[in-house]
């Protein structure tokens, strides 16, 4: 079964879904200083808007970020996926991203956009430190 299918599979998909989840609230606790507080606002700012948001986008946007990471899946040879992301995390960041920019710009997605707009700038390095813990979230599905 090939990585996406792995992530994508009815029976694993909630808990895929759960654990991705619970990257993305460790992560935004995790986050200190002014940069943290302004992502940390605008996360709580989020999820006052629509209530289970993170589960539900998660879960929205699993096919897309399937889709992004199984080439990195794929040509990791027998290397720990989260080393080989983070030996790639720039690439790998932006090709996430790219994801998360086209909804903020979908107009059905206006009021999120407005949120996501101010710290998109620091995004980035927050997608790359989060990396190796995404491969660990997601490699039990796979493997």
């Amino acid at each position: 079964m090939s990585f996406t299918d792995s992530l994508l599979d009815p029976a694993k998909r909630p808990q895929v879904v759960q654990s991705l989840s619970t990257v993305i609230d460790q992560e935004v606790e995790s986050k200190s200083g002014l940069g943290g507080m302004a992502l940390k606002t605008a996360f709580a700012s989020a999820k006052k808007m629509k209530e289970g948001i993170v589960p539900k986008a998660t879960d929205a946007m699993l096919p897309e970020i399937a889709a992004a990471l199984a080439p990195y899946w794929d040509a990791k040879g027998g290397q720990d996926f989260g080393s080989y992301l983070s030996s790639r995390s720039s690439e790998v960041a932006d090709a996430l991203l790219a994801l998360a920019d086209a909804k903020a710009a979908s107009p059905d997605n206006a009021a999120l956009a407005k949120v996501y707009k101010p710290i998109r700038g620091k995004a980035k390095g927050c997608v790359e430190e989060a990396l190796p813990r995404l491969a660990a979230a997601l490699t039990p599905y796979v493997a």
